[in-house]
């Protein structure tokens, strides 16, 4: 099936790109998104939109009125960078050490912005189409805050969409699919306690180094033989600390690592196991074993009608044959997830080009591809179009 509407042509582009380089090269952190956040209203109060801020602390919603219906439709872009060293060369590489928009939310913002513009020069639709700008999605669960500051009871939308870059798509080609397509994430921190002594003497103490070794070999079996093999999980230790002296046994070891998983179910196998194996093999070994777990992002779950509304969205845009529809979801977590258990919406890949040379998410060598601005901007503006169409 071949597109059914044009892309847009966006007078406005060489800004728009300039804008996007600019929030390139200066990154902002969680909560911290302050000068993006003031680019952003300042864009939306330029366009005619009502600007609302402050929620989150650095959050803005922009709000656009045509016709006469009260539907609402949100849609979504994430403003925040990463604590990260840019190694990029190109003119707009970041302004700050250690911050670096390294997951394309520079683009996310822009493609947003340019929605926005559009929609305010040629308001055919009808309805309430509410721009969300959403502050601290990396770590800090800003979907949450917003939420918990009332995003949606001051904006009862009807549904709300997401829009993510997508590295290893090719260009001009979008993922859309129900069901899950991003995982939840939980850490966790493991201290084993054991006796510590003189390297040159171990019988004399219980070694918490040997016991956390076990324990390091005993959790990769978790997945693999815990959990139904059709059912997806990873668990991951990332961090392994102990000790300060060469010649001493030390008293204590800790543990850290991550938990990916999309079912509650599964979750909750996995954190049982795990609390098992802590229990095993601390009375094999002599020694004490304590777990905590960090319930972060819950897994990312599209709606089925608003999946499918989006599939022919995209097939209208870019064509059928460029609408992936039964791909493997990614073990990376999203805290649109948090909007999405409190209203139906969907959340989609945009196809970024082939990540090569480091172009990457979470790399120090990644950009943004400047060609999705045109592909982005065109999805976005049909999907409030078809969704709340004029009479």
């Amino acid at each position: 099936m071949p597109p059914t509407v044009p892309l847009l042509e966006l007078p406005f582009l060489a800004e728009l790109t300039a804008q996007r380089r600019d929030i390139h090269a200066h990154p902002e952190l969680a909560f911290d998104e302050n000068r993006t956040a003031d680019l952003v209203a300042a864009e939306l109060t330029r366009y005619g939109l009502e600007v609302h801020r402050g929620i989150a602390k650095t959050g803005v919603v922009g709000v656009l009125r045509a016709g006469t219906s009260g539907r609402m439709i949100g849609l979504r872009a994430d403003m925040d960078a990463l604590p990260l060293c840019e190694m990029n060369e190109f003119p707009h590489h970041s302004r700050y050490q250690g911050k670096m928009h390294a997951c394309g939310h520079d683009g996310h913002t822009a493609m947003l912005l340019g929605a926005a513009r559009y929609l305010a020069g040629q308001p055919d639709f009808d309805g309430i189409a509410v721009f969300i700008f959403q502050p601290a999605e990396e770590a800090e669960g800003g979907a949450a805050v917003m939420i918990e500051d009332g995003l949606f009871e001051r904006f009862p939308v009807e549904a709300v969409f997401g829009l993510h870059n997508w590295p290893g798509i090719p260009v001009g080609q979008m993922m859309v699919m129900p069901g899950p397509v991003m995982a939840g994430t939980c850490g966790f921190e493991i201290t084993v306690r054991g006796h510590g002594c003189h390297a040159a003497m171990p019988h004399q103490g219980v070694d918490a180094i040997v016991t956390g070794a076990q324990l390091v070999q005993a959790l990769q079996t978790v997945v693999s033989r815990n959990l139904h093999p059709c059912e997806s999980a990873v668990v991951s230790v990332t961090q392994f600390h102990a000790g300060e002296a060469w010649n001493v046994i030390p008293e204590e070891v800790v543990l850290r690592g991550t938990i990916r998983s999309f079912k509650p179910e599964v979750q909750e196998t996995v954190e049982r196991s795990i609390e098992r194996l802590c229990s095993g093999i601390a009375a094999a070994n002599g020694a004490q074993i304590n777990v905590h777990f960090d319930h972060r992002y819950p897994a990312t779950v599209n709606s089925t009608n608003e999946a499918h509304f989006c599939q022919r969205v995209a097939a209208e845009v870019f064509g059928g044959e460029h609408v992936l529809t039964d791909i493997l979801p990614s073990m990376g977590a999203e805290d649109f997830a948090y909007m999405l258990r409190e209203k139906p919406g969907c959340y989609v890949w945009l196809g970024n080009g082939p990540g090569t040379g480091g172009c990457t998410l979470h790399n120090p060598h990644y950009d943004f591809n400047d060609e999705l601005l045109t592909l982005g901007v065109s999805y976005w503006v049909h999907l409030v179009r078809r969704f709340l169409p004029k009479a």
